[in-house]
């Protein structure tokens, strides 16, 4: 009977291994993308939006230093040490929240926030926490740190309909990831915290003093010198979002028609090029009297 009841329990256990395994789906997330062109050197072109609305461009091929170093010393301190899950900062906000009476800190690591986002943002409860915490150490069973980064990067929330790093780094200062500065990576890497409360042409003050509490603690870290520290403070914030490119607006729509949405075409189009051709249209074209 003792050993029935052990092969019983082996039995569940492997079941339940199993499911836990299967339960992590093979895309962490399925939602539709902007169909972006770039030209020879990756700069943009043009863009489509989402079928869902959405500013959200396909996943990041790599995420930039800067931003690297903004997002994990704002969401995630030791986000290259952790299983998944933080213990101590899980701990310290359960003691929070007890305190309060309400659930005021959610200790959530990026892995979480990831988790959390595959969930459809569900309400914060502890039950929640609990499935959060699961699923991100069955995400960090999979893959490693820097592709976590960069699912993170191409999904997180940036207010309105803007999402992942690249759109907002296009809507809000018109130029590509890798080119933001300090100040810029800052901001961006402390947007997603407040989304629907805070972004660029709202509630200025609330943003530029996250902005500001992080680029001291690059500073403080030795991250970025005094002078780097300095100069970020002075840099304003964008008023309202871009329009995106529409250089080649022709050619995407080509590229669609025949290859589909959601992806990132590649072109041999010089960007400088096209735009003085563009530019030359504009003024040779004849008017209507014409």
């Amino acid at each position: 009977m003792f050993f029935l009841r052990n092969k019983v329990k082996t039995g569940v256990t492997l079941v339940l291994l199993i499911l836990y395994w299967l339960w992590l789906p093979s895309t962490l997330f399925n939602k539709p993308c902007s169909t972006v062109l770039v030209d020879e050197d990756g700069q943009l072109l043009a863009a489509q939006i989402a079928s869902d609305g959405q500013w959200r461009f396909p996943q990041m091929e790599s995420v930039p230093e800067k931003f690297e170093k903004c997002i994990t010393h704002f969401e995630d301190e030791y986000f290259y040490y952790h299983p998944g899950f933080n213990p101590i900062a899980i701990f310290k906000s359960l003691k929070r929240n007890v305190g309060a009476g309400k659930v005021k800190s959610g200790g959530s690591t990026i892995t979480m926030q990831i988790a959390r986002m595959m969930r459809g943002n569900k309400h914060r409860t502890y039950y929640q926490k609990i499935v959060e915490i699961l699923l991100a150490i069955r995400i960090e069973c999979s893959y490693k740190k820097s592709s976590i980064l960069k699912v993170y990067a191409s999904n997180a929330p940036y207010g309105s309909n803007v999402v992942g790093l690249s759109a907002a780094s296009w809507r809000y200062f018109a130029r590509s990831p890798e080119k933001l500065s300090w100040a810029e990576s800052a901001l961006l890497a402390v947007l997603p915290n407040s989304p629907s409360l805070i972004y660029p042409g709202k509630n200025h003050k609330a943003l530029i003093n996250k902005r500001d509490r992080l680029l001291k603690k690059l500073f403080d870290k030795k991250i970025i010198d005094e002078s780097t520290y300095n100069l970020s403070l002075i840099e304003g914030l964008p008023e309202k979002p871009f329009p995106l490119p529409q250089l080649a607006p022709h050619l995407l729509s080509r590229c669609i028609t025949e290859h589909g949405p959601s992806k990132i075409y590649h072109s041999s189009i010089r960007k400088s090029l096209q735009t003085q051709v563009n530019t030359c249209l504009l003024y040779t074209s004849p008017s209507p009297r014409d």
